[in-house]
């Protein structure tokens, strides 16, 4: 005989040997004899001469037999070794071509006879991988061999129970299914199959901490296809009961996995799982029909008995765990169609479903909903009668968009249950979308996929907007916050869409129930992580954004003034404390009073101040702004500066009635502008202009009583004319104005300006003297100069202009010489005025007109070109630019420019 046939002949002897070896004698007495035994079969399977391999993989079958590798310790790295070798070597005869002959081509019968061949050889190899597999599965209840004490401490890691297992689970995904999956291209052998689903189903119980990871990939893989069609073209009748056995309890092990871990529902409880793994247990093994025909058998609508309905229920469960993986192996309008005759059966036979069989109709009619299609008024019907039924949807709902869609399409679900959906949506959804908050609109991101879905049903159902405002009133406040966020951005990105009485309207609902249930205090339950309270924050934010949204100059209609009272109320109720809820309805009442029409100013201004509660609250703020402790965060006492100075304007203006003064400490005032706080010009500019609305008023407002702090040293000779300010005090005040200016923040250098000129009006009526020595203070040219050292046409900014224009006024010709004033001009006159926004032309005409009155113009040619020039530019079209927004959110507070600058 040749080697090739002695190798044969004594692997097969050892095959035989090893097979017929009684259990209870042990073959290898020690630990070293089979490791060497382990190594032999090893080189013998990686023979390139295929007869040697193929007997070697048959005696490795039999050499991966418990007794014969009880002897401690189990040698798990040799066992791996000699595994990784037959899987490397049936890879290779795999991928090796059908046929060698060098003449010729290869005939259809040699094409047969290869692949017979190629079938044995892999059927040898994956019963030697399914007695490894059995193998783990025994020692699981041998703990000498799960700990293999025996093991040297360097060896621990790879000489375990647990190793071995996880490497029989990988070697399975990457050797043995791509394998059997190229040999089934070529053919399908029942006994092959058997044992390959033999090994699957033992590896849910070889590593069941990886089950989980196991099952969803093998799903989305189309096993559930895969077994489906080999039990309808093999196990249709009496013949191959065992691979029928074997592919039902591999698909019994898969959907208990799949459902007990789901990745987009809530886990079925234990007692739903139990009456489930009953169910499949049942129905499985007789279920053998091929996909149009299990479709045609689920939409049976004659009347269906207990058997045939539990396997309708298996077959429904499969097409779900199936859909649910990406794996749509059946026609979707053909399924639509079949899940809608199901549900009608059971409604017209009395029956409820279980959940989880409920859940799955839910999710398939969702996505296999075309847009064309729609769903039976009877269907619909029966979808709500089972739903109604229902304690929670959690229990039945599944994370998809189209689900969501499949509610919100139909009024009849989104009437009743679309609240609960869009809540469960929200908590399912990983993203904060933090990301889409407070983007300007030049550079809004790509919207999500779903938020885009979410964005186009909004836009073609604004009721949905109703159902996302409850949501901020009632859900927990992280999904609170999300849909604030949602919201916002539709908004934002959706400016046409209008909805504003709509959404005020539910407002005002939401607002009023609010105040009956928490009538004393509002602020309960913020610290909480739900309520109503606790989400009040975020209406009010969603209602100061909408109020930002509307129009200038639009008048506010009664729906408006009911809520400017209501919020006005609301904030009467709170402490200076509850920043959440002040902060967005000061936003809120601050935008209703500067954007609207001024007969609406009039009237929504009289039903702010006949809120005492309000007034008072003011009061309280004000004061806390020069505390020490307790004081609240800057850009809340910004509001209340910004939002007395508007009720001080309207009031005077309208000579309103006042139901409450306000009084506040001019020392203090004057003080916080002298030492400002750290990094918070805007509350320096609310306060400038506060108290610029003061000057403007002389001091004589009938809501703001400016009052002294303590006892006041009696005045110095001459201030009595100034009172209540007094010299000491204005001559304070400018140099804090001076050093404001100096900080060239634009909004608090519109502030300083503006606050300037009120105070030279004022000094100017009860001492003009006093009121040219602060104009023609030096100090002024160096602040002047230093303002223009910021560029090239630096004096073209509106607050220098308007600076300049009072020196001008006030003849300090000290500050700025004529000279100085004629090359101002001239700058101006070869400047693109066309480019300049209104705000500049405007304070560029001031000027003109300033100096012109003054009879400074020595150059009337410049005059002249320069009055053409502004005369040809209309207050409109002036700009190449945009106009300015007027209405701003700056840091989480409303403001208006023309507010602070004029």
């Amino acid at each position: 005989m040749n080697n090739t046939d002695l190798h044969k002949q004594g692997l097969l002897l050892f095959a035989e040997i090893l097979t017929r070896q009684p259990e209870e004698i042990k073959l290898f007495t020690s630990s070293a004899m089979c490791r060497d035994a382990g190594r032999a079969l090893q080189e013998a399977v990686s023979s390139p001469v295929l007869e040697v391999a193929a007997e070697a993989v048959k005696a490795t079958s039999a050499f991966l037999r418990k007794d014969h590798q009880s002897a401690p310790p189990v040698q798990y790295r040799e066992l791996r070794a000699l595994l990784e070798a037959m899987l490397d070597r049936c890879a290779d005869f795999s991928q090796t071509p059908l046929s060698r002959r060098s003449l010729g081509h290869a005939s259809s019968r040699d094409v047969e006879k290869d692949i017979l061949r190629r079938g044995k050889f892999l059927l040898s190899t994956l019963e030697g991988f399914r007695n490894a597999c059995r193998l783990a599965v025994e020692f699981q209840s041998e703990p000498s061999a799960q700990e293999n004490p025996f093991t040297a401490p360097s060896a621990e890691k790879e000489d375990t129970l647990e190793a071995f297992s996880e490497f029989l689970l990988s070697a399975c995904d990457s050797l043995c299914i791509p394998i059997v999956m190229r040999h089934l291209e070529q053919a399908t052998h029942p006994a092959l199959m058997e044992v390959f689903f033999s090994i699957l189903h033992s590896l849910f119980v070889i590593v069941p901490h990886m089950k989980e990871k196991f099952s969803k990939k093998l799903a989305a893989s189309s096993f559930i296809q895969l077994t489906l069609e080999l039990k309808a073209r093999f196990c249709s009748g009496p013949s191959h009961a065992a691979l029928n056995q074997v592919c039902s309890s591999f698909l019994y092990y898969l959907c208990i996995s799949l459902l007990s871990a789901p990745e987009k529902t809530e886990p079925p409880s234990q007692e739903e799982l139990s009456a489930v793994s009953e169910l499949l247990q049942h129905g499985l093994p007789h279920i053998s029909s091929r996909s149009p025909e299990s479709l045609a058998f689920l939409s049976d609508c004659q009347y269906v008995e207990g058997a045939a309905r539990q396997r309708q229920y298996c077959i429904l469960l499969l097409f779900y765990l199936a859909y649910i993986h990406e794996d749509r192996f059946v026609s979707e309008a053909e399924l639509f169609v079949a899940v809608q005759s199901f549900l009608l059966s059971l409604q017209d036979q009395g029956e409820r479903p279980p959940l989880t069989i409920f859940r799955a109709s839910i999710y398939l009619l969702a996505v296999c909903q075309d847009k064309d299609d729609a769903l039976d008024e009877a269907v619909i019907s029966t979808i709500r009668k089972f739903l109604e039924t229902i304690p929670d949807l959690h229990v039945i709902y599944t994370h998809h968009l189209l689900l969501l869609r499949f509610f919100l399409l139909h009024p009849e679900l989104m009437s009743r249950f679309g609240h609960r959906v869009l809540e469960l949506w929200f908590s399912w959804e990983e993203s904060s979308y933090e990301e889409l908050d407070d983007v300007p609109s030049a550079g809004q991101p790509l919207l999500p996929a779903s938020l885009a879905a979410l964005f186009h049903l909004l836009r073609s159902s604004p009721s949905i907007l109703l159902i996302l405002l409850d949501l901020i009133y009632s859900s927990p406040v992280d999904i609170a916050h999300k849909v604030l966020i949602v919201l916002r951005a539709f908004f934002r990105r959706n400016e046409d869409v209008q909805v504003g009485g709509l959404i005020r309207g539910h407002f005002l609902l939401i607002l009023q129930r609010l105040l009956v249930e928490h009538g004393a205090s509002p602020s309960e339950g913020q610290s909480g992580a739900a309520g109503a309270s606790g989400n009040l924050p975020s209406l009010l934010s969603l209602l100061s954004l909408l109020q930002l949204r509307n129009e200038s100059e639009q008048e506010l209609d009664s729906m408006a003034m009911k809520l400017l009272h209501q919020v006005s109320k609301l904030c009467g109720k709170c402490s200076p404390t509850d920043e959440a809820i002040l902060q967005p309805s000061f936003n809120f009442l601050y935008w209703s009073l500067h954007q609207t029409t001024l007969g609406s100013q009039k009237r929504a201004a009289a039903v702010l101040l006949s809120s005492t509660a309000l007034i008072e609250l003011l009061e309280k703020m004000l004061a806390l702004t020069w505390a020490e402790e307790g004081s609240p965060r800057t850009t809340l006492l910004c509001s209340a500066w910004l939002l007395t100075a508007s009720f001080s304007a309207q009031q005077h203006n309208g000579n309103l009635q006042v139901h409450q003064t306000l009084s506040v400490e001019l020392d203090q005032v004057l003080k916080a502008l002298s030492f400002p706080k750290k990094k918070a010009a805007l509350l320096s500019a609310a306060i400038l202009c506060f108290l610029r609305t003061a000057l403007q008023q002389s001091f004589s407002s009938s809501l703001v009583a400016l009052v002294p702090s303590g006892a006041r040293p009696p005045p110095a000779p001459g201030d009595t004319v100034l009172a209540p300010l007094g010299t000491s005090q204005v001559l304070s005040l400018v140099i804090g104005l001076q050093n404001l200016l100096v900080q060239k923040d634009l909004l608090l250098s519109h502030a300083c300006v503006g606050c300037l000129e009120a105070l030279l009006d004022y000094l100017h009526a009860r001492s003009p003297d006093m009121a040219l020595h602060v104009a023609s203070q030096p100090w002024n040219r160096f602040l002047l100069f230093t303002l223009l050292d910021a560029g090239e046409n630096a004096f073209l900014r509106p607050e220098i202009l308007r600076l300049m224009t009072l020196f001008v006024r006030f003849q300090s010709s000290r500050v700025l010489s004529h000279e100085e004033v004629g090359l101002v001009l001239q700058g101006a006159t070869l400047a693109d005025l066309s480019s300049l926004s209104n705000t500049t032309l405007h304070a560029l005409r001031g000027f003109f007109l300033q100096v012109q009155s003054m009879g400074l113009l020595a150059d009337h040619s410049i005059a002249q070109t320069l009055q053409v020039s502004l005369g040809g530019l209309s207050p409109r079209a002036s700009s190449a630019q945009p106009p300015l927004q007027d209405m701003l959110c700056l840091g989480g507070v409303a403001v208006s420019l023309s507010h602070i600058r004029d």
